[in-house]
């Protein structure tokens, strides 16, 4: 008979690797973080203004009267400073916000996912499709062929320093505040239907001071960003909407260039 050996302890290399620590779950969104974000927002806001006015009154103190902008077209290019001044402090309001949830780089922490070539092509083909669309859409709710949006289309250039807003900054910024962050609080706080519809409520009446008494065009802005949540939602990417954004204001100015000989017959034509 042979003896009872004692059994073989396990050697390094037959042992098996310790499972990896699993990474912390990311912190929701709360009520807090809606509430530091209006907060923020707003102060961005007159913080903006006051830095706006004030760098233009000490422009006026130096610049001689011909170098000043005049009428119309001086208020469109004010007006652009401001909302650009604007932006760039609600971006940085946007980090800080983030910044201060910690665990996830900025962008990971607003859901944006770099899409493949196609899916990025396919975007921007809705896109222009949507843009196409609503150019087409019937007259549901009282409207009018003027409204304060025209004003700032008051020469060529302005048109096209409006037009180089409309494409190169207001889709990512506005994506990033409706579909970035609003949406994420509305998510995670209330539910996924929830903020696909209040999220597109928001977006449309942000731009009814742009279209005063122009309802129909109201409507259909809120139809757009419906199409702009509901991309955000089903996706659970923020990029659908910034692209689909991006071409959408892109279609709409190639219309508009076509349709007034290159923005020098601007009056009357309607924008949406």
């Amino acid at each position: 008979m042979t003896p009872d050996l004692p059994p073989l302890e396990p050697t390094l290399s037959t042992q098996a690797p310790p499972p990896p620590p699993e990474a912390p779950a990311p912190p929701r969104w709360s009520l807090k973080d809606l509430g530091l974000f209006i907060g923020f927002g707003v102060l961005a806001f007159a913080f903006a203004y006051l830095l706006v006015m004030a760098g233009f009154l000490a422009y006026r103190m130096v610049a001689p009267a011909r170098a000043l902008p005049q009428g119309s077209k001086g208020a469109t290019f004010l007006a652009l400073i401001f909302q650009i001044v604007f932006y760039l402090l609600l971006f940085a309001t946007v980090y800080a916000l983030v910044a201060l949830r910690g665990r996830l780089p900025f962008w990971k922490a607003l859901k944006w996912k770099r899409p493949t070539l196609v899916r990025a092509l396919t975007f921007l083909s809705c896109g222009s499709i949507l843009a196409v669309a609503v150019q087409f859409a019937p007259a549901i709710f009282p409207d009018r062929n003027e409204f304060p949006l025209q004003q700032l289309f008051n020469s060529p250039a302005t048109a096209y320093a409006v037009g180089a807003f409309a494409v190169l900054i207001a889709p990512l910024m506005e994506e990033l505040v409706f579909r970035g962050v609003l949406f994420a609080i509305f998510e995670d706080v209330v539910g996924l239907p929830f903020a696909v519809i209040t999220t597109a409520v928001l977006f449309a009446g942000m731009h009814i001071p742009e279209y005063r008494g122009a309802w129909n065009h109201v409507f259909l802005l809120l139809i757009v960003g419906l199409v702009f949540s509901f991309a955000r939602g089903m996706s659970g990417s923020l990029a659908p909407s910034v692209f689909l954004h991006t071409a959408y204001n892109f279609c709409q100015l190639v219309i508009l260039f076509s349709a007034t000989d290159h923005f020098h017959k601007i009056q009357g034509v309607l924008l949406r």
